[in-house]
């Protein structure tokens, strides 16, 4: 499951650099940090 970032100004989606984030509507730079994303874990593997 993937979930998408959105520009935190006009809220469309943002391009998938992994430092930096660009908005094709609004052409605002948004570094990665800034991005309020949930961190889910994934489940373990049994080997």
């Amino acid at each position: 499951m993937k979930t998408v970032s959105r520009c935190p100004r006009c809220h469309h989606e943002l391009d998938e650099g992994p430092i930096i984030y660009r908005c094709a509507n609004c052409r605002r730079a948004v570094y990665a940090a800034d991005i309020e994303n949930e961190y889910v874990p994934r489940q373990p593997v049994a080997a």
